[in-house]
């Protein structure tokens, strides 16, 4: 089955298709040849995974699927959130400048809890719908805690100072083959996975 992942990231592009598998030609935004930066304007990631979702529906007629994660601190009030991948003022997708702002703001404090969410929207064909498709989301959490320093140097974005809830080093420490079987994302994907050989039509989380 070939279905449009919407993202150029390459960490996250080959971390989906591991979890995937075969059964799934997962092709990058790159691939079908958008190279346009679909506006992450939403309030909410399941806004964000809609709008880059239905951009690729809307504009290339492929079923397709797009994420959004954020990174959720209990001792800032849920920041950075929906704006983890541009927490640092002025920059976008900076992983350096993000976790440096994100180190830097939780000087200090002891409550380091935290979880990342991932979710995911997958809007597919339907022309028995009104607007012509049928849109269904998957989430995925993990819990953990924010270290006092970064370390390791696998993974990408705020995986050097994020430790998973059960382990005492950071993703970026312990490695994709771990990391992808108990990330937020990961477990996203893996709903994703059953809905794309189910009934699509189940409701977020399912």
């Amino acid at each position: 089955m070939k279905i449009v992942f919407a993202t150029n990231n390459k960490h996250k592009l080959s971390e989906v298709k591991e979890i995937l598998g075969s059964a799934y030609d997962v092709v990058s935004l790159d691939e079908i040849g958008c190279h346009v930066d679909i506006p992450e304007t939403g309030n909410t990631l399941e806004e964000n995974a809609h709008l880059k979702a239905k951009y690729v529906f809307e504009h290339y007629g492929l079923d397709c699927f797009a994420d959004d994660t954020g990174l959720e601190v209990e001792a800032l009030h849920g920041e950075p959130g929906v704006y983890s991948a541009r927490y640092a003022e002025g920059t976008d997708h900076n992983s350096e400048a993000n976790t440096a702002k994100l180190l830097r703001k939780m000087t200090g404090i002891t409550d380091r809890n935290a979880c990342f969410r991932t979710v995911i929207s997958l809007i597919r064909r339907d022309d028995s719908k009104p607007n012509g498709y049928n849109e269904t989301f998957f989430e995925g959490k993990v819990n953990g805690k924010i270290a006092t320093e970064r370390s390791g140097s696998a993974g990408f974005g705020y995986d050097p100072v994020f430790i998973p809830e059960g382990y005492d080093e950071s993703f970026a420490v312990l490695g994709e083959d771990i990391k992808n079987g108990i990330s937020h994302r990961a477990r996203a994907v893996e709903a994703l996975k059953k809905g794309l050989s189910a009934d699509t039509s189940s409701k977020i989380g399912e």
